[in-house]
């Protein structure tokens, strides 16, 4: 896995795991690799798997069964899916627009281009 340096890996790791739930890599019910194997499959500390793991964990995409390891929730998919598409229109979709007026670009030009 290739880091950016602009960005904190844990979130980085967080989005690589969320964009295997979309692409069906990781489906509902599976175990995902524990800290310490990913941590050593991917080359980082294992507090930053862990804080990766927090918060997928938080936000309702993974769950822990004691004693057992991380799987896959029920609800996965539908979770990403629900927070990446309010991510693109909250964040990344007034960015887009702002630099669409900048430009003089109308919603024709970008979408139907000639």
């Amino acid at each position: 896995m290739e880091f950016d340096a602009n960005r904190p890996i844990y979130l980085q790791i967080c989005d690589s795991v969320c964009d295997r739930v979309l692409s069906g890599e990781l489906e509902q019910g599976e175990r995902i690799p524990s800290v310490r194997d990913f941590s050593a499959e991917i080359g980082v500390n294992p507090n930053t798997v862990m804080r990766s793991y927090e918060k997928l964990t938080d936000t309702g995409i993974i769950y822990n069964k004691r004693g057992i390891g991380y799987f896959i929730a029920d609800n996965a998919r539908d979770t990403v899916l629900r927070q990446q598409r309010d991510d693109f229109i909250n964040n990344d979709v007034p960015q887009i627009l702002k630099k669409m007026k900048l430009l003089g670009l109308s919603p024709e030009e970008v979408f139907f281009p000639k």
